[in-house]
């Protein structure tokens, strides 16, 4: 293989999910020279197919909005969350400098962000918000890139309507409303119109939202501070001297090359969801390590974590779970293309649809969260079975709401029928059949749900009673945001199996992100973020945005760490070095 001179930086980011970027961000704001290694031809990671929420509690927007809360409460939240997986230096590391983080962004960076005060925690133990904990990146113009526009990692295409995404929050609600309200009918217009300017002028969406916006304004933010963005960058271990981490050896553009770094390495490449033999060690009830279809990218394989261990890194995965369970279906591609992981976030909070086992039971709250649905399949299941569940809503739910990547009306169902993905009957009997489900079991649990469903209660899981289940649900619906009895045929089912958003356990690490060994003591000049590093929340899944604000606040972290500026200095002393440097 060709080698190249030597490469040399103050610091080296290996991968470019909003983690990596943050650290490069905030590193050269500071006045480092940084380089960004991305093995893939596109940068963005995870984080570009993320819906780009980040749980940041007292965050300056929701300041401003005059939401205030005590700083002792989203603490105790968390405490009463994560129990014994509570890490007191992380936890208050994370909220005392994410609001900072926040702020320096906005004051140094192209990030914008746009406030989820609305946005409720999963659960209603002490210290819960019910909004005000949450901040996602404002829409973007992709065209503000330039040139950087063709190596943003594109949306996943099975959750955008043919390649146009749409914005969680009032966007997506224009879109569930567009064939009952004229507001929402004008908006939905619109955004369809500049979606096919854009198809034929640039050959994709230049409107870009969630965490493609977030990922598109990190970079954006990194190439106007003169950071080294470098795509096709594999690299392939670490390099260290006299204890320390000095560089990593990076193949870029299939050409050998010895990266230097003078402050440091940061490892950022996203976990392990597609390691099978890393699955096998960790996940439990998957001992092949193959029964887990992750909505991560397939670049996501462990690199990161594989080097760090490599040079004594400890790799810690005594969490609660080992990564963010949720539920996907597998959506058929043509041309014997593998299946592609659809993850299923949204709809089944709506009225009308339930979850059953193979028994044709329920057994959790649908309206949950992803994390919480998966765990309740996981002991739902008896040992030895195939862990997966389908979903079962009636020919109205499907035409309001859309199941899976089956779209609602006007959209055609015939596609997804004749690949197989969606299951159609004109009876729950017939429906059963097809699905290899229990007919006369699901017969029962339909009959004993809309008893109550007709009413809007469910006395058996209490769906719709909680915050966060009523934000997911159709307000519209009334008296319960979430329960509607399944009445009217033709019934509709997609098979459910267990995914995941990304990996929980990683690499130890502190308040400052430095990667640490089996001894808590940190490998000099190596760090770790996102989903290489161990979760914070110790593998818990408390709300929504709890890997991407950790992510960001870790990130912004390993910066000022790497730029030699420690916690205990404010936000004002490290803006005021970032405005004498852009002098």
């Amino acid at each position: 293989m060709k080698r190249e001179p030597m490469l040399e930086c103050d610091v080296l980011v290996l991968g470019s999910g909003a983690g990596g970027l943050a650290v490069a961000v905030t590193a050269a704001v500071r006045g480092l020279r940084v380089i960004v290694a991305e093995k893939e031809a596109v940068f963005g990671g995870t984080t570009a197919w993320s819906g780009g929420w980040m749980w940041i509690p007292r965050n300056p927007l929701a300041v401003r909005a005059g939401i205030t809360e005590a700083a002792q409460a989203p603490r105790t939240y968390l405490r009463n969350e994560l129990g014994s997986h509570f890490d007191a230096a992380r936890i208050g590391a994370l909220l005392e400098h994410g609001p900072r983080m926040v702020e320096f962004f906005e004051q140094h960076t192209s990030m914008r962000f746009v406030d989820g005060n609305r946005i409720p925690d999963f659960h209603t133990t002490p210290g819960a918000g019910t909004g005000g904990r949450s901040v996602c990146a404002m829409p973007f113009d992709g065209r503000e890139l330039g040139p950087l526009i063709h190596k943003l990692r594109p949306p996943l295409g099975v959750t955008t309507l043919k390649g146009m995404a749409i914005a969680s929050g009032v966007d997506l609600a224009h879109f569930f409303n567009a064939t009952r309200s004229l507001r929402s009918a004008l908006h939905v217009t619109r955004r369809l119109a500049t979606f096919a300017v854009h198809k034929l002028r640039y050959g994709r969406s230049m409107h870009l939202v969630n965490g493609h916006a977030l990922v598109a304004r990190l970079l954006k933010s990194a190439a106007d501070h003169g950071v080294d963005l470098r795509v096709n960058a594999k690299a392939v271990g670490l390099l260290r001297e006299a204890g320390r981490v000095v560089g990593a050896r990076v193949e870029i553009d299939g050409v050998a090359n010895e990266v230097r770094a003078l402050r440091g390495v940061v490892l950022a490449c996203g976990g392990y969801p597609h390691d099978a033999a890393r699955r096998a060690q960790t996940f439990a009830y998957t001992p092949s390590g193959r029964e887990h279809w992750s909505a991560a990218p397939r670049s996501n394989t462990g690199d990161g974590i594989r080097m760090g261990e490599a040079i004594g890194g400890h790799f810690d995965a005594a969490l609660e779970a080992p990564a963010a369970w949720a539920p996907v279906s597998l959506v058929p591609q043509r041309n014997g293309r593998p299946a592609v992981a659809f993850p299923h976030l949204i709809e089944r909070a709506k009225p009308g649809v339930i979850a059953v086992t193979r028994a044709g039971k329920r057994f959790a709250n649908e309206a949950s969260s992803y994390y919480d649905l998966m765990s309740a399949l996981f002991d739902a299941t008896p040992a030895g079975e195939e862990v997966c569940a389908w979903l079962v809503c009636d020919h109205r739910f499907q035409r309001r709401y859309g199941l899976g990547v089956s779209k609602p009306f006007p959209f055609p169902t015939r596609p997804y029928r004749r690949t197989g993905y969606l299951k159609r009957a004109s009876s729950l009997a017939e429906l059963a059949i097809q699905c290899g489900i229990d007919p006369q079991g699901l017969a029962s649990t339909v009959a004993a749900y809309n008893t109550h469903a007709k009413d809007g209660a469910d006395p058996q899981f209490h769906r719709g009673t909680t915050p966060y289940n009523r934000v997911q649900g159709d307000a519209r619906h009334k008296p319960n945001p979430c329960v509607a009895p399944l009445e009217n045929g033709p019934f509709y089912a997609i098979k459910l199996l267990p995914g995941s958003l990304g990996t929980f356990a990683g690499l130890a690490t502190d308040a400052a992100a430095r990667v640490l060994d089996k001894e808590n003591r940190p490998v000099a000049g190596l760090y770790a973020v996102g989903n290489d590093s161990a979760s914070v929340m110790g593998g818990c899944y408390p709300a929504g945005g709890i890997t991407l604000g950790p992510a960001m606040t870790f990130g912004y972290l390993a910066g000022l760490s790497l730029s030699g500026l420690n916690q205990t200095e404010s936000v004002e002393e490290s803006s005021h070095h970032a405005q004498g440097q852009m002098q």
